[in-house]
């Protein structure tokens, strides 16, 4: 029971409850005690006094035996546990109405005996007990003076009689107290239960949340919703609730994150897995391409002609060159990737670079016979970007947009202003890409319409790596396509302030015919 919160904060609360029920029935008891020898001091506080008066004790010097006498008598039957001590002038005891073998004291300490004759109010007073050199009792007093005024002694009466000399007595005698006591521990114990109650409501939810981590704990951890429940999103809207509601809703968000990040990290372990296996299958391919036609080579050495031995090394390059090509498409992928990887910001004109790009793809555009233009808006301003990276990112673009035209198509690459952003477009009327590929065609080695280009040599890097570097320029690529009509790609570039191209751009178009 105690290893639980609820267990140890009932086991703190009950013992908090007997320490404070021990406390205050101990001052309830003391403060009675006290109450109880102030009334009967203050109720007898004239007793010694009106026995001197009555009764002539002592007469020179000497005790009236006979007085003593009667006086004892009276006390005996009106209350018998008072006592009587004649004393002298020093404090010393002359005689006594107890018993003489329970008086233990000679002498009486005369200090308290002055502040009570000196009319003190501070009740209770207590003098010394003879019956006990420890214990001291209320007490009544009263000087004994000669005619001519000199002290003889004094009357030192012990008002045992509404004093009681332990805690059982006072509780024994008392019905009263008792009755006050047993209601103390009543109303101790009723509130006991309210708390522990109370601790039970208090602690319930947070057994409940408990629980709900435990089960997470053991339960798969994207076997539950994501989705928030209302109160859950309510408190979170609000930022309602008590400390255990925001702890609540901040353990549902943490599931959520983790389920959603275990997730995620499934999915990426799946996208690798892929990866490796269509790494393997691309670098296995032209691999064993290039190893068997170089095998060939030597083992038919001197068996081919020149055509044949001239047919197979021009594969066998072809072969080297498509893998040192993926080789390098992925180890720029990895840079691209990399954290330290960082954009070189210029200012440069992307309608010159666009240019460029054309140029240097004329020979591919050429072998595919695919028209390739170039649509540049007049007075475009310049862009900030790395131009290296952009460049690669036109590149990549524009072959995808040749590999998927088919001979006679075209190809356009247009730019346009927008704003602060320049907007390029390369639209080609190739075979377009499905839907169900859309979502998934910058991801790494997926070729959209693959099914449909058989034999297509591409490895699928290039549209990751395009993405990649427009998100180092905190761009965006987007796609639409249509099967059999063809697809726009398209990204915004940031301009560049405040230099702008004065001068517009011509048209450019590259054909197989030019």
């Amino acid at each position: 029971m105690f290893t639980t919160l609820y267990g140890k904060l009932a086991a703190v609360l009950f013992g908090l409850f007997c320490v404070i029920g021990a406390v205050a029935v101990a001052l309830t008891l003391y403060s009675t005690r006290l109450y109880f020898q102030e009334v009967s001091q203050k109720l007898n506080r004239t007793l010694a006094e009106r026995m001197v008066s009555d009764q002539v004790l002592m007469q020179e010097g000497r005790v009236n035996d006979a007085a003593l006498k009667d006086i004892f008598h009276h006390l005996m039957v009106i209350n018998p546990s008072i006592e009587l001590y004649l004393l002298d002038p020093q404090g010393a005891i002359m005689t006594f109405s107890a018993p003489p073998e329970k008086v233990k004291r000679q002498r009486i300490s005369l200090d308290p005996l002055e502040r009570f004759l000196s009319g003190a109010e501070d009740f209770p007073i207590l003098g010394d007990d003879p019956r006990d050199v420890t214990r001291r009792k209320v007490f009544s007093v009263f000087p004994i003076e000669t005619l001519d005024g000199s002290l003889e002694g004094y009357l030192y009466i012990i008002l045992g009689g509404e004093e009681f000399d332990s805690v059982m007595q006072v509780l024994e005698e008392s019905h009263i107290l008792r009755l006050s006591v047993w209601t103390a521990g009543a109303i101790l114990a009723l509130t006991l239960l309210a708390g522990l109650l109370c601790l039970k409501l208090l602690t319930r939810r947070l057994n409940s949340l408990a629980s709900a981590m435990e089960t997470f704990r053991r339960a798969e951890l994207i076997a539950q919703s994501d989705v928030l429940s209302p109160a859950e999103a309510e408190s979170s809207a609000t930022g309602r609730g008590d400390d255990i509601d925001q702890l609540e809703t901040t353990f549902s968000h943490m599931t959520r994150l983790i389920r959603q990040q275990v997730r995620r990290l499934k999915e990426t372990d799946q996208l690798r897995r892929e990866l490796v296996a269509n790494v393997s299958h691309d670098l296995r391919t032209p691999l064993t391409s290039l190893q068997g036609y170089l095998e060939t080579l030597l083992l038919k050495e001197g068996m081919l002609s020149v055509q044949e031995r001239q047919r197979y090394l021009d594969i066998a390059v072809a072969q080297s060159k498509r893998l040192g090509e993926l080789i390098g498409e992925l180890f720029e992928l990895a840079k691209l990737n990399s954290q330290e990887m960082k954009p070189r910001l210029e200012s440069f004109s992307l309608g010159e670079l666009v240019q460029d790009v054309i140029q240097k793809l004329r020979v591919i555009v050429e072998a595919k016979q695919v028209t390739l233009q170039a649509t540049l808006g007049g007075e475009l301003p310049r862009v900030s970007g790395d131009i290296g990276l952009i460049e690669r990112a036109l590149e990549n673009l524009i072959e995808n947009a040749v590999k998927y035209t088919l001979p006679g198509g075209r190809v356009t690459v247009i730019l346009s202003r927008m704003g602060e952003k320049i907007t390029t477009q390369v639209t080609d009327s190739g075979c377009g890409i499905p839907p169900e590929d859309l979502p998934h065609v910058f991801d790494r080695y997926y070729q959209a319409g693959k099914k449909h280009q058989k034999g297509d040599a591409g490895a699928g890097l290039g549209l990751a790596i395009t993405k990649r570097i427009l998100e180092l320029h905190g761009s965006a690529i987007e796609v639409q396509s249509t099967v059999n009509q063809g697809s726009t790609f398209s990204f915004h570039l940031a301009v560049a302030q405040p230099a702008v191209i004065r001068d517009a751009v011509p048209a450019v178009e590259c054909s197989p015919h030019t």
